[in-house]
């Protein structure tokens, strides 16, 4: 089993808190993992992109090759667009939908919707519209995680474990929020496939 994932969008997103849930998901599933924060990261509304590789085998590279993601799970449409190169034949994009517009010539939303679509696998969510209607608009993020499980070799029972260990300090009401929210991206990716 192996899934290589390519997390992208802009900082302060919430792409650290997915890939600390994934991170504690393979953990606690027996699993090896290697990340790599390779852009961005300490901007709050700069590019941010992050390797995450996941294994029951030994993982030698911390780095996925371009054409070998099984995944590419990003929070801001336009970057997901610019991790293309990384996607497999047979790799899926799970994207929201909502712009983070953070440069003066950001593309039109339709052009960049448009491209997203003319992919063969791919989900694309209003995760903030999801997150809203779970209860707190700051946890798009989960929205995404829960909507990019399907696709992510690892037991989702383990994903909740992820997210009630890493959001334990913060409350139960936190914890069940991010549960709720993960929930919902989840059956959105399900019946959309």
């Amino acid at each position: 089993m192996k899934s290589d994932i390519i997390l992208a969008g802009v900082g302060g997103q919430g792409i650290l808190s997915i890939a600390s849930v994934l991170g504690m998901a393979a953990i606690t599933g027996n699993l090896n993992i290697k990340q790599a924060e390779t852009h961005g990261m300490s901007q709050r509304g700069g590019a941010v992109y992050s390797h995450l590789r996941i294994s029951d085998q030994s993982i030698f590279s911390d780095l996925i090759s371009s054409g070998s993601a099984d995944l590419i799970l990003s929070v801001e449409p336009m970057e997901s667009l610019r991790y293309l190169p990384y996607l497999s034949e047979t790799g899926y994009l799970v994207t929201n939908i909502t712009p983070f517009v953070n440069i003066p010539n950001y593309p039109d939303i339709e052009k960049v919707l448009e491209e997203i679509r003319r992919l063969p696998r791919y989900i694309a969510i209003d995760a903030d519209a999801i997150a809203k209607e779970a209860g707190n608009s700051r946890a798009s993020n989960m929205v995404m995680l829960g909507a990019a499980s399907p696709f992510i070799d690892i037991e989702y029972s383990k994903i909740e474990d992820g997210i009630r260990t890493i959001f334990a300090r913060k409350g139960e009401d936190v914890v069940n929020l991010n549960l709720e929210a993960l929930r919902r991206g989840r059956e959105f990716a399900q019946a959309n496939r």
